[in-house]
């Protein structure tokens, strides 16, 4: 499996947590416990952390295609939510336990 974790300082990290799992909701399975939630998104399962003065997210998925479906689904959604901030983007880290182009991962 492929991992990523995306960082968006914030003071509303709480906030925009809570707001993704309610909007992932209507259509897949999401649990929310106090700073952490959870999504079974399409491309694999992502965590949400708000922590001080940022929202944590770390995205599994089986190919680097899933990461980038899921960083584009985190991404759209935060635009919208955190519209104030003039958000455009998470800052990503690279993938972690991805295939290098000779085979190692």
């Amino acid at each position: 499996m492929a991992r990523q974790t995306g960082i968006f300082r914030t003071d509303h990290g709480k906030r925009y947590m809570k707001q993704l799992c309610k909007h992932f909701s209507h259509k897949v399975e999401v649990s929310v416990e106090d700073n952490i939630g959870r999504a079974a998104l399409p491309p694999g399962p992502t965590l949400m952390l708000a922590e001080d003065g940022a929202l944590r997210v770390e995205i599994t998925a089986e190919t680097v295609e899933g990461l980038e479906t899921a960083r584009h689904i985190i991404d759209v959604h935060l635009k919208t939510f955190a519209f104030r901030e003039a958000f455009t983007a998470m800052d990503w880290s690279e993938p972690e336990g991805v295939a290098s182009l000779d085979g190692v991962a």
